[in-house]
């Protein structure tokens, strides 16, 4: 089968499909899709609320909860526990199909219906303040976190201990400003680090300890900015930047940010890849557009993906033993077989069209089940019945499909069977998914496409502290801190340092934040790349980069002429470093 060109039905740009992507549609007996890649994964990508909790009311028993779904969502939410509990049964909501109206607008009428649970969360302690986590102790504030303790505003988090504000780290202690982390301990405000300790302002470094401000370095000790010192000089400079003061960390943290765009920068992150193409991937074969991927095979336009998955396309969020997974968010956790579903987990097999099931199989259409077989739109059936329903049904959404009227902006899209849920559909308004921090929009751009916005309750509080009157010093805050509500100096929002993380920053002598959380996470969002993949040519034009004031610091294999290696490649046009191919920058590393 050879490569085929295809029209985006979203975007109306062209994409290809090519022979093994074919092969994989044909292996779990799916059309080929009618979205490209990176709409596919907007598609999903709205439907995941990864940092955002709610107060609202809880519809099983009436009190007060915190949730990942707002006040306002069309659904009854119930409080974690009493879901899971015997006394919620999803059969209750079952009903029969019906073939006078499409598939999805029988589903959205069933999704609205059937009560959901407030947080997607398992086996955690003492964590009433976290969600889309799993084996997490004293956690606050925190997303998309597994088997981590002692943790704040931590998101995407795998094997994390005693850290604060961190981004996509794994197998971490003492981490603090973190983005693009593994193996480290004690390192603090860096990024695109493995197996580092006591590393400050720095960035692409792998096996250094006590270094500051450096870039690229591996196996290195006691260097500040690229520059090698004794370990007493390096001691004795290092009392000299002020780390424990706010406004040294200020003027730190700029002048790291300008040593960093000084240097070229490989296509993408990662390392231990085999025959593999994307961003942010670790320890994977044969993974193709992949983003933020780690120890998978065979995996294809995924992103979010980790502790083992397997032989899967466009599947975002999870992992953890996964394998053959199609068009699915937030599915993970030893689940095979699905397709078009979101948040399915643990240990499900053989599921389509499913939303919140938890340890189900051969299930069709369905919401909030729990250890079922052989159910459509929450009716269970016997197994003969159940697959003759089953074809009906896929024949009726090819026959009568769905027109989502405000998607495309206005221009309407048809959904079929093979194509996930309509983004009109999701429990989220764009501002709250996880769209707005790889594709940031306005309120009235995401309107435009056809997403909802939801506009913020914004609370007022009583500011009792400026941000800008804080100590200075780390060391003059008192415990008493931690009782004032501090107007954030970025957005005039109102936020506090909790106990813990006071006694994490008087610990380890770091300045007192003067931003918000939301803030703070915009500011390490910045240093990752979006979701998407451009061909890119080589930036290394002989001696040095064709942009910046870098120049080599040895012969390359081509010479003086400039590298015509070509790649795809996450990293926008108008990144400020200079973007090298693999063999050039392989030549750079110190």
């Amino acid at each position: 089968m050879e490569s085929s060109s295809r029209t985006c039905q979203y975007c109306t740009r062209p994409f290809a499909i090519e022979p093994d992507d074919f092969a994989f549609y044909e292996k779990m007996k799916v059309p080929p899709p009618t979205f490209c890649p990176e709409c596919r994964l907007k598609r999903r990508f709205v439907w995941r609320n990864e940092r955002r909790l709610y107060r609202r009311r809880d519809d099983a028993g009436g009190g007060d909860m915190f949730a990942g779904f707002a006040p306002d969502v069309p659904f009854p939410v119930y409080e974690r526990d009493h879901w899971w509990s015997d006394r919620f049964d999803g059969l209750e909501y079952g009903r029969d199909y019906d073939f006078s109206q499409p598939f999805f607008a029988q589903f959205r009428d069933l999704m609205h219906a059937v009560p959901w649970p407030s947080r997607s969360v398992i086996r955690n302690v003492n964590s009433d303040y976290v969600d889309q986590c799993g084996d997490v102790k004293n956690g606050y504030l925190c997303f998309n976190c597994d088997i981590c303790e002692n943790i704040a505003y931590v998101i995407r988090g795998v094997h994390v201990r005693e850290s604060y504000d961190a981004l996509q780290v794994s197998n971490c202690e003492l981490v603090y400003e973190g983005v693009l982390l593994d193996k480290c301990f004690r390192t603090f405000y860096s990024s695109d680090c493995e197996s580092c300790t006591d590393v400050w302002f720095s960035r692409d470094c792998v096996g250094c300890n006590n270094c500051f401000g450096c870039v690229g370095l591996r196996k290195k000790s006691y260097c500040i900015w690229n520059q090698q010192y004794t370990k007493e000089e390096y001691e004795r400079k290092l009392a000299e930047f002020r780390l424990d003061s706010r406004t040294g960390l200020a003027a730190l943290r700029g002048q790291a940010a300008r040593f960093w765009e000084s240097f070229p920068v490989r296509y993408y992150h990662g390392i231990r890849n085999v025959g593999s193409s994307g961003d942010m991937l670790n320890d994977t074969k044969n993974t193709r557009q992949c983003w933020w991927v780690g120890n998978a095979e065979d995996v294809h336009y995924s992103q979010g993906l980790y502790l083992k998955a397997t032989d899967s396309y466009d599947h975002s969020i999870w992992g953890n033993g996964s394998s053959r997974v199609y068009e699915s968010l937030t599915c993970g956790e030893q689940v095979a077989d699905l397709k078009f579903c979101f948040d399915c987990w643990p240990s499900c097999r053989s599921l389509e069209y499913c939303v919140t099931c938890h340890s189900c199989s051969d299930c069709f259409g369905c919401v909030g089940l729990q250890k079922r077989q052989y159910c459509l739109f929450n009716k269970q059936y016997s197994q003969e019945d159940y697959f003759a329903l089953r074809a009906q049904i896929v024949a009726h959404m090819d026959a009568m499909p769905y027109l989502a009227r405000h998607e495309g902006g206005g221009r309407g899209i048809t959904y079929r069977y093979g194509e996930f849920f309509p983004a009109e559909f999701s429990p989220f308004a764009y501002n709250e998914s996880m769209l707005l921090d790889s594709f940031p929009m306005t309120k009235e751009q995401a309107i435009a496409e056809g997403y909802r916005w939801r506009d913020p309750d914004v609370k007022e509080f009583q500011i009792t502290c400026a941000s800008s009157a804080l100590p200075d010093r780390i060391g003059d805050a008192s415990d008493g801190l931690a009782k004032e509500i501090i107007q954030c100096g970025a957005c005039s929002r109102a936020y506090r340092i909790v106990p813990s993380e006071l006694a994490f920053l008087q610990k380890n002598g770091i300045a007192l934040p003067e931003q918000c959380p939301d803030c703070r996470h915009a500011l390490r969002f910045a240093q990752v790349n979006p979701p998407v993949f451009a061909l890119r040519a080589c930036q290394c034009a002989g001696v040095a980069a064709e942009k910046g004031d870098y120049r080599n610091a040895v012969r390359h294999s081509h010479g003086e002429d400039h590298c015509p290696n070509r790649f795809a490649t996450a990293y926008p046009e108008d990144s400020p470093n200079a973007i090298y191919c693999e063999s050039c920058y392989n030549a750079e590393i110190l």
